[in-house]
């Protein structure tokens, strides 16, 4: 029998209350297995960032269960939490979240002396970690004085100094150019791989499903079957079919986010009279 390192069970996510109440996230289930992948997309709104906060217990569902490594979290009190969001869960953001005072050595070593690492090995663990990603001549600078690329890396080396079980990733590639992320993306995988972390990524980047095992579509705060999807061909943006706006070229249907998008398409299939 298959170990879960993430078992969430009939997840509801309620803000308000009466007919002012908003439900963001409605009856999810989802189980991620040690080393895996797991991406989750969808448009804005669809409830992708309160889905991941719930399992990352920095938000608590109002209704169903998530289990990490075997404990109920959305169970435990208040006061445990802290303890288990340190220890166990690696946050990486699409803004890097990083402390602009401190180096990027101290801005790694930082967590895991909160860890309750002593100085000394927290930033030998720390120097470690960010030689292997590649950082090792970028130790002593300020966040300022990086790439956007380079603060991802930092980002995740934070994310992974203290062995966290399940790493999850807010739109990571957001801020960032198009090979960079997918390189971004790709050491993410080699570390899920390699070391046999989860990961759990939300985004809206296309760019960086070929990373994942699995990709799962949210939409109006449940998951929706990927085959029922089809990709804009103007803006390369994931559409539900039955949702979608359409029109019929020459016996194949297209699917539209939009009807902006609709036009451009057709605007560039009218022949040119100049």
């Amino acid at each position: 029998m298959t170990a879960f390192t993430l078992d969430v069970r009939g997840v509801t996510k309620r803000f308000g209350d009466g007919a002012a109440g908003v439900e963001a996230v409605r009856g999810v289930s989802l189980a991620v297995e040690p080393g895996e992948i797991v991406l989750i997309m969808g448009p804005s709104g669809s409830g992708k960032t309160t889905l991941l906060s719930m399992m990352g217990a920095l938000l608590r569902p109002t209704t169903g269960s998530i289990h990490l490594d075997g404990i109920e979290i959305s169970a435990l009190s208040e006061s445990r939490l802290p303890e288990i969001r340190l220890r166990r869960f690696g946050f990486i953001f699409q803004d890097f979240n990083l402390l602009s005072a401190l180096t990027v050595l101290e801005n790694v070593a930082i967590v895991a002396e909160l860890g309750g690492v002593g100085r000394r090995p927290a930033r030998a663990k720390a120097t470690a970690l960010l030689s292997d990603l590649g950082l090792g001549e970028r130790l002593d600078f300020l966040p300022e004085k990086l790439s956007g690329g380079e603060k991802q890396r930092v980002a995740t080396a934070r994310a992974l100094v203290n062995d966290p079980t399940l790493i999850l990733a807010d739109e990571p590639t957001a801020n960032l150019d198009s090979k960079i992320g997918h390189e971004i993306m790709n050491l993410l995988r080699r570390i899920a791989k390699d070391q046999g972390r989860s990961v759990v990524i939300v985004s809206h980047d296309q760019r960086i499903r070929d990373v994942a095992d699995r990709v799962l579509w949210l939409a109006d705060g449940r998951f929706t079957d990927v085959d029922a999807m089809a990709t804009d061909p103007v803006c390369r943006m994931s559409v539900e079919r039955d949702r979608a706006v359409r029109t019929e070229r020459d016996g194949e249907t297209f699917y539209f986010c939009s009807r902006g998008c609709r036009e451009e398409f057709l605007g560039r299939l009218v022949p040119s009279t100049g």
